[in-house]
């Protein structure tokens, strides 16, 4: 059967694009609000600080929230776990970012501590229902969909995110055309859209996607104790798992690779090239929209290669870029063949790293080990930063430029350690556990 006819099939179930569609939901946050819009309505709104505070501020909220769904992801995985709640606690978050997206168009300017608490707890919601999302993944798709069904989650959140963006973008430069009175209320606005949009589409995952049974369900407080203990066995537990702590180990260096790059490329453009604000933000759109067809690419990539072999092709195309970026950038339109580039792996690294992971977490323990994934993937944009940081300081002769080659490091030692990954002896481990429970 061909990808294309399994595609087909595949969007013919709708809990798969139900599923796939949660995706589509919430990229708009991520989008619009922390890469688009917030940072630039937070400096509006912190006038009355020295910049000196606004970013410190700023950077502790960013710190706390991160944190804060780092070290409760695998304690909520264990408890939904035990108590069959998966859809229950995504829903619970997602209501909590939802609900705090759309009071940022009710803060005023003086008001920062306001809109910092209302943005941390929104990120916090963003990133907690990701967890459930994620672990979801294997009850929408079959074993031999994985690497296809997340794709297509990835895809529709490039697509759906970029749409809402591309909107929100126009609401901004051309507010007349929306009945606004100005830029500042068409920010207010777009928050307001991505709060609706959210919920909208959140509701066909609320309809058509059911969890697995769970075979010890119990009561919440039950569930609590229980998922406490299942998590400080769970601690254990994951470290028998040899296979899958290597991946782990390797994903974490490489996709601190990747969210370095996600998170200063603007930056770069700005410091380094001094760009024009209009032209980074064509460049996130045109990520946006490259990564869509892309991430459906890789997803078909991953079923004719394996998701080893595809994720190993895209770091090499981040090194290209990374070489490209420090030798050969110059202007806008380098600028834009280097978003091209960036958006044709991004979210094929990002699907494939998800579903190769699936593929070796025991399906009694799926939104548990989750937990564990996205703890590592909240805690990966650590070494990137700080080799930026560095290089220019510890290597004479070197500058702001050459930081940029530093990432190199990140993805040469991830992709070495993932090609050390005995991914079928991990699959076999995962089955194991689930039949006699040992790994």
């Amino acid at each position: 059967m061909t990808e294309h006819s399994t595609l087909g099939r595949v969007l013919k179930r709708k809990p798969v694009v139900a599923w796939a569609l949660y995706d589509w939901a919430n990229s708009a946050f991520a989008t619009t609000v922390m890469a688009g819009f917030f940072p630039v309505f937070y400096s509006a709104i912190t006038r009355d600080l020295s910049t000196e505070d606004s970013q410190f501020w700023f950077n502790v909220t960013l710190a706390v929230a991160s944190i804060l769904i780092a070290a409760s992801a695998p304690i909520l995985g264990a408890v939904a776990d035990r108590g069959g709640a998966r859809k229950k606690f995504l829903v619970f978050f997602a209501s909590i970012g939802i609900l705090m997206t759309g009071g940022l168009a009710w803060v005023h300017a003086g008001h920062w501590w306001m809109g910092l608490l209302l943005y941390g707890l929104g990120t916090v919601g963003f990133s907690g229902a990701n967890v459930f999302y994620d672990s979801m993944l294997v009850d929408v798709a079959e074993d031999s969909e994985l690497d296809l069904v997340s794709a297509l989650g990835y895809s529709m959140g490039y697509i759906g995110g970029g749409l809402l963006f591309g909107v929100n973008v126009l609401m901004v430069q051309k507010p007349e055309w929306f009945g606004l009175e100005s830029a500042g209320s068409a920010v207010k606005a777009s928050f307001l859209s991505v709060s609706v949009w959210w919920a909208l589409f959140t509701i066909p995952l609320l309809r058509f996607v059911e969890e697995t049974p769970t075979q010890y369900k119990a009561a919440p407080l039950e569930a609590l104790g229980a998922g406490l203990r299942q998590l400080l066995a769970t601690l254990k537990e994951i470290q028998s798992f040899k296979v899958l702590m290597l991946f782990l180990v390797a994903y974490w260096v490489y996709i601190d690779g990747v969210n370095t790059v996600i998170k200063t490329a603007v930056f770069f453009g700005d410091r380094v090239l001094g760009l024009e604000q209009s032209a980074l933000i064509t460049a996130l759109l045109l990520t946006q929209f490259v990564a869509f067809p892309a991430a459906l690419a890789f997803g078909a990539l991953g079923q004719r290669l394996g998701p080893r072999p595809a994720i190993l092709i895209g770091i090499a195309v981040y090194l290209a870029a990374l070489v490209y970026a420090w030798r050969f950038l110059q202007d806008e339109g380098d600028f834009y063949v280097l978003a091209v580039a960036i958006g044709l792996v991004q979210g094929g690294v990002q699907s494939l790293s998800r579903s190769l992971y699936a593929r070796m977490v025991p399906s009694s323990k799926a939104a548990e080990f989750f937990g564990f994934f996205n703890m590592v993937g909240k805690f990966a944009t650590i070494f990137g930063p700080l080799l930026i940081a560095f290089t220019p300081k510890l290597i004479p002769g070197a500058t702001d430029r050459d930081g940029i080659l530093s990432l190199a490091i990140l993805f040469l030692v991830g992709g070495f350690l993932l090609s050390r990954v005995r991914v079928a002896e991990g699959i076999e481990a995962a089955q194991r556990f689930d039949q006699d429970g040992t790994p």
